[in-house]
């Protein structure tokens, strides 16, 4: 899936200088392959098995071009970076392959493996999300600096951490690769779990757009949550597409009611910083008008 924009100076900010990281790592090795283990923690889950295949090939032929980076834990080494070509190497049948060992702690590992993971474009929405989210618990960050950090707007952060509020069933199919973050925003405009999974679901088994997925979006709410609406007049068509599309900008679930003397816009949000997110984007809007 394609990314938004590169990674910027302000990873500094997070790793320390890239050149003192390197100059730490130890002169080019070769270990058993039978002991070097994967790291548990690492960002990427899910790997492509064809791309991994071709690069098998390319390393029977070849052999690995750029060692691995990983560091000593007991008796057996812990992968840094590198899985990729870790993977490949075992699936080519090789024995050894070459290393670079550093002596890193367990934060800066999962530091060094997501930001590698980011500059290869190596993850999957999901995978981006819980990254971020790691950084954000272990270095006590807002999301303002951990967008600064990576060259990202703080709603792109935002957008990004969102899809972690989507039910564990829906999250899992976007790491197989069977939804779109675009589909997963459409999702996460249904009001309860149980409608996100239906919809996410029937997505998957109908191959549905994003645009028929965000039309279909309002009518997979969960029952419970739509008792309260059906003794109120009939929601005018045009304040059913003004929410359709207040959701698609927003990014969440806007509910536009006509009650009996008054008219109201609902806007769900999550968080402190969900909030922060779309009234800045509502601020930008009214910028834009006054330019």
């Amino acid at each position: 899936m394609a990314r938004k924009g590169g990674l910027g100076k302000g990873l500094e900010s997070l790793m320390g200088s890239a050149d003192a990281e390197i100059s730490a790592i130890s002169p080019e090795a070769s270990l058993p392959i039978s002991k070097i283990k994967v790291n548990k923690d690492q960002p990427r889950k899910q790997f492509d098995k064809e791309a991994l295949e071709e690069l098998a090939d390319s390393i029977k032929q070849n052999g690995v071009l750029q060692p691995i980076l990983v560091r000593k834990v007991g008796q057996n080494y812990e992968i840094v970076a590198g899985e990729r070509r870790y993977q490949a190497a075992k699936l080519a049948g090789l024995k050894e392959i070459p290393v670079n060992i550093k002596d890193i702690s367990d934060k800066e590992v999962f530091k060094l493996a997501l930001i590698e993971n980011l500059q290869r474009s190596d993850l999957n929405p999901i995978e981006e999300a819980q990254g971020y989210r790691k950084l954000l618990e272990q270095d006590g960050l807002t999301q303002e600096q951990l967008g600064q950090a990576l060259s990202k707007s703080r709603s792109a952060i935002a957008n990004t951490l969102r899809l972690l509020d989507l039910p564990d069933e829906v999250q899992q199919m976007m790491l197989e690769g069977k939804l779109t973050a675009g589909h997963a925003r459409a999702i996460l405009a249904v009001a309860g779990v149980e409608g996100k999974i239906r919809l996410a679901e029937k997505v998957v088994q109908e191959n549905l757009t994003v645009r028929q997925t965000e039309n279909m979006a309002p009518l997979f709410s969960d029952k419970d949550t739509q008792k309260t609406t059906t003794t109120r007049e009939p929601t005018p068509t045009s304040y059913k597409r003004a929410a359709r599309q207040l959701r698609t900008v927003l990014n969440t679930n806007v509910k536009v009611k006509k009650l009996r003397n008054r008219n109201k816009i609902e806007i769900e949000f999550t968080t402190e910083d969900d909030l922060a997110r779309i009234v800045d984007m509502l601020s930008s809007v009214q910028e834009g008008e006054g330019d």
